[in-house]
């Protein structure tokens, strides 16, 4: 994962982040305040010894009190020095009991002992101290060999009084509160990130390219209105969505597949959006200028003829049957050179027929009548008609939906078209978030509009009405032939144009 990777993860998890690491600090405080306060004192004594006068006793003495040090830093919790001070105090408790509320320290190359104590009370921990430094000073040199002069040769001095803590040791809120912070907020990033590994959707056009291995044609804005309005193209073409066909039309348009230009548009599992893609791809080709022919190829659930508005009962399946002509079923549609091919009736054997010699010799003919050609086919995993069709076709442009598809579907996807021998040409992003760390226009919107350079556009009526039963028909001064299947498109155009008139 790259730096983007990652910032992308903490953008996407952040309330995630942010919840735990308000769990970390909320632990923390509860912690703090639920604590009983607890102050420290601290006494120290001083150990010397008593010799003679010159500097090798003096040195000597010096010496002796070091190597003992930590024995009288051990005999501070000890009953023979604690039992003292409970009766001087009168606390009424046991020495091993004393023991956990005192310690005591000395440090390096040094004679002084320091003894704390600590107590809900400072005054207690105070008195406390101070009493463990009196009964030291008096317990070491009784315990101490005597000295042949008499006496013990080592003296304790009290050198500093314990005095009462004006703030309490335990517990130190700030540091409690620091740690819960950078607690919660590492048990944030560490779920954020295992949420990221475990992630087998395929969210990004980086995703679908490693998978793909095929470029990214672009990348179609999620639009919670899309099932009332699927031809954006058509209905609202300054919409943020519509922009985004005219991106992929412009992209479609700089793809190599040889000198052809027919492409199967599919996808890997249902619900992908791959038929609206279709048909918003071919109305924007039409809108530049492009001889475009739309086929419903997806025998088994037809929507190209419901979301154009026109009668599909007569279609493909009969042309491919031998029933009907091509030309007298190729309707026109919306004023456009967009020549549309409905599915007809559904066959009991998809497959065959979209295999068959004769939907060879048809896309041929097309490939030559039209700049580009559509076929809209089903999914790829459920069944296989989109990958036998797309093996006579220049290639299949997969629709990856953002967040819906995953990478095991859209590898078996690709894997399916690599069997035949089918070539990808590229994929496109559908469902695409317009907002958040997975929105493909994050770094570039279209909210400027076009109202600010001063270019309005007067929608037709037919795009603000309701959807009709058959488009308005405008046939072009010169239609497209199918002389190698023998059909005059001129007469079936105008036919359909009669029809769509009446």
């Amino acid at each position: 994962m790259e730096l983007s990777d990652y910032i992308r993860v903490l953008r996407k998890n952040w309330l995630v982040i942010v919840v735990l690491t308000l769990v970390g600090l909320g632990a923390a405080a509860a912690y703090s305040l639920t604590r009983t306060p607890v102050y420290e004192s601290s006494s120290s004594v001083a150990v010397s010894t008593q010799t003679g006068g010159t500097a090798s006793d003096i040195q000597q003495g010096a010496n002796f009190a070091q190597t003992r040090i930590n024995t009288y830093v051990g005999l501070v919790t000890t009953p023979i020095v604690l039992n003292p001070v409970i009766a001087e105090l009168d606390l009424g408790v046991t020495a091993q009991s004393l023991a956990q509320q005192v310690t005591a320290s000395s440090a390096l190359n040094t004679t002084i002992i320091t003894i704390t104590a600590s107590d809900p009370d400072p005054v207690v921990a105070a008195n406390l101290a101070n009493q463990v430094a009196a009964s030291l000073s008096t317990v070491v040199p009784e315990i101490e060999p005597q000295i042949e002069e008499g006496g013990s040769p080592i003296r304790l001095t009290r050198v500093s009084d314990a005095q009462p803590a004006l703030s309490p040791a335990s517990p130190n809120v700030p540091l409690n509160l620091a740690l819960g912070l950078l607690v919660g907020l590492a048990l944030g990033i560490g779920i954020a990130v295992l949420r990221t590994v475990l992630d087998n959707k395929v969210r990004t056009p980086r995703d679908a390219e490693a998978i793909t291995s095929a470029p990214s044609l672009g990348a179609i804005a999620f639009d919670s209105k899309a099932k009332e309005r699927p031809l954006i193209v058509h209905a609202d073409p300054l919409s943020p969505r519509a922009e985004s066909f005219r991106a992929l039309r412009t992209n479609l348009q700089f793809l190599d597949m040889g000198g052809r230009a027919s492409f199967v548009i599919t996808s890997s599992v249902p619900s992908e959006g791959k038929s609206t893609t279709t048909i918003n791809l071919a109305i924007a080709l039409a809108d530049a200028g492009k001889k475009v022919a739309l086929l419903d190829t997806d025998l088994r659930k037809p929507k190209v003829a419901e979301y154009l508005g026109i009668e599909g009962g007569v279609g493909l399946t009969d042309v491919l049957i031998g029933r009907t002509r091509v030309g007298d079923v190729m309707l026109p549609w919306g004023g456009r050179s967009l020549f549309v091919l409905p599915a007809g009736k559904i066959p009991p054997n998809p497959s065959e027929l979209l295999g068959s010699k004769q939907m060879a010799t048809l896309l041929d003919v097309l490939e030559r009548d039209f700049d580009v050609v559509l076929c809209d086919a089903p999914p790829l995993l459920p069944v296989t008609d989109a990958a036998i069709l797309a093996r006579g076709t220049s290639g299949a442009i997969l629709v990856a939906s953002a967040g819906k598809v995953t990478r095991h579907q859209l590898e078996g996807a690709v894997e399916a078209l690599h069997t035949v021998g089918a070539k990808v040409a590229g994929f496109v992003m559908s469902m695409v978030p317009t907002r958040g760390p997975d929105s493909y226009y994050s770094g570039y919107g279209y909210g400027y509009g076009y109202g600010a350079y001063g270019y309005t556009q007067e929608q037709p009526k037919a795009a603000r009405g309701r959807k009709r039963k058959t488009p308005v028909a405008v046939v072009p001064d010169t239609a497209p032939a199918f002389g190698e299947i023998g059909i005059d498109s001129r007469r079936g155009a105008r036919d359909a144009g009669d029809a769509a008139a009446r």
